[in-house]
């Protein structure tokens, strides 16, 4: 799901699931070689974490917000807060890890 800073707080500080936001731009190459990783993640933890895009070039304010200054930056959610981040490409195992992690908390 695509999200905008206007819809941030609703679709992700206001989840009642874990949230799972990949900061990207459509001109970052490790962007576009992490989405597959990021859509087969998706789709096997489908209801136990919520899995959103921001396109950091089209949302200032959110990208500003959490000090995005490389991507990709993959944040975690939970509660409204943010619980864990990976910036930077990584293995589907770590990001399972980490989900794991976070839904426990």
């Amino acid at each position: 799901m695509d999200i905008i800073d206007q819809t941030f707080e609703s679709e992700i500080l206001k989840s009642e699931t874990p949230v799972l936001v990949d900061f990207w731009a459509s001109w970052c190459v490790s962007c576009r070689m992490l989405m597959p990783v990021v859509e087969e993640f998706s789709q096997e933890f489908t209801g136990l974490v919520k899995v959103c895009r921001l396109d950091v070039d089209e949302n200032p304010a959110t990208t500003e917000r959490f000090a995005i200054h490389s991507i990709p930056s993959l944040l975690f959610f939970k509660n409204g807060r943010l619980v864990n981040q990976i910036i930077g490409t990584c293995t589907k195992s770590k990001l399972v890890a980490m989900a794991e992690e976070v839904i426990k908390k």
